[in-house]
């Protein structure tokens, strides 16, 4: 049989990263709110690259700049001078729904409006009825557009003051999605202590349910905000590769075919880094593609390789007639696929650093995990 290079393996795993990063659908929110309310710590916490310090803001009418990172599928529109007047209020309306319809009628995803956050500042300790009728406005405005809008109750230091406010724009009835108050920031208290943040992950969780299918992978990766949901669209992406390497091995396959699995695999990896948003480069992968598959790493599913993987898997018995099933195929898809989750969670959290990644703290990580997962999965 001949060996499949990990090296050659890794390049088109990066080579799949690229393309997929380049497909990412551009998601395009409206940010709305007075000066000061915290729009900008908002926009850093849940989304990467710090785009509200970094990126550029174009102005593209009167009241509002077009905020963007290049590399990043992510528009933020900044909308400003709420605190000016009615009449600037109105203005600011105008604009938004003007930028909402002219977004629609491109009939391209990548330039029409998604979301709309209205942020209101819980520390004021009061919500402004002209606020109120604004929002009122806007959502009948809106009624044709149908453009989610969420009300971001920013600067939550007090839950309990956060709930009451949350509570009566609930009872407004508005033609919104949800209030969610947030804290966006560990707060300092003087003599009282830390306030921990809260509340971005629930705002990550209603977007996942608000925006279309196409946009999922993009909010995944811009978002920094919520694990959770990363892993989710992580392990969906795996059950989808482990299901088509078992398809693919519906007759047992000779293992000088075992290379047809690898595709499958590649595209997974790929998946599973576009949605955590990390960046990881060739020697990354080919580590730990190595660390997975047998000391040395020269092939993918190669007859000695899957001996050794077939160890760890109960019931898999031994390898009969030069072949490996289905379901020892999906198998070994899927424990692959939870192991680079696992390894994706230790960055996020902080416990590895992507350069760890390539390192012996790396390779033993994916290692253990891939042979855990191999012992639990039937």
């Amino acid at each position: 049989m001949v060996g499949i290079d990990a090296e050659k393996i890794a390049q088109e795993a990066i080579n799949a990263i690229a393309d997929k990063i380049k497909n990412l659908n551009t998601l395009n929110i409206i940010v709305a709110g007075k000066t000061g309310v915290g729009k900008s710590t908002l926009i850093n916490a849940v989304f990467k690259e710090h785009l509200a310090d970094t990126g550029i803001g174009k102005p593209v009418t009167t009241h509002m700049r077009k905020i963007t990172k290049k590399g990043v599928p992510l528009a933020i529109y900044d909308t400003r001078g709420f605190e000016l007047g009615k009449e600037v209020q109105l203005e600011v309306k105008k604009e938004v729904i003007e930028t909402i319809s002219k977004g629609l009628a491109t009939q391209d995803i990548n330039k029409a409006i998604h979301c709309i956050w209205y942020c209101i500042n819980t520390a004021s300790n009061r919500i402004e009825p002209e606020e109120i009728e604004w929002i009122r406005e806007l959502s009948m405005d809106n009624q044709i557009t149908q453009v989610p809008i969420v009300v971001v109750l920013t600067q939550s230091f007090s839950k309990k003051k956060a709930q009451e406010m949350r509570q009566i724009l609930l009872n407004e009835n508005l033609d919104i999605v949800q209030v969610i108050p947030v804290l966006a920031e560990d707060y300092e208290i003087e003599d009282l202590g830390i306030a921990k943040s809260y509340g971005l992950d629930v705002l990550i969780k209603v977007m996942g349910q608000a925006l279309p299918d196409g946009l999922m992978d993009t909010l995944q990766h811009v978002q920094i905000a919520c694990l959770e949901e990363k892993k989710r669209r992580a392990q969906a992406a795996v059950a989808t590769a482990a299901v088509a390497a078992a398809g693919e091995g519906a007759a047992p396959i000779p293992f000088s075919d075992c290379a047809l699995l690898i595709p499958t695999q590649v595209g997974m990896i790929a998946s599973i880094t576009v949605i955590f948003g990390f960046d990881v480069n060739k020697s990354i992968i080919t580590a730990l593609l190595s660390s997975s598959i047998g000391a040395g790493g020269a092939t993918l599913l190669g007859k000695t390789v899957v001996t050794n993987i077939m160890k760890f898997i109960p019931g898999a018995g031994s390898v009969i007639g030069g072949a490996i099933s289905a379901g020892t195929a999906g198998v070994i898809t899927a424990a692959l696929g939870e192991a680079y989750i696992g390894l994706m969670e230790l960055v996020f959290k902080g416990e590895m650093s992507i350069d760890d990644l390539g390192t012996k703290k790396g390779r033993d990580a994916m290692s253990t995990m891939f042979k855990e997962g191999l012992k639990i999965k039937k």
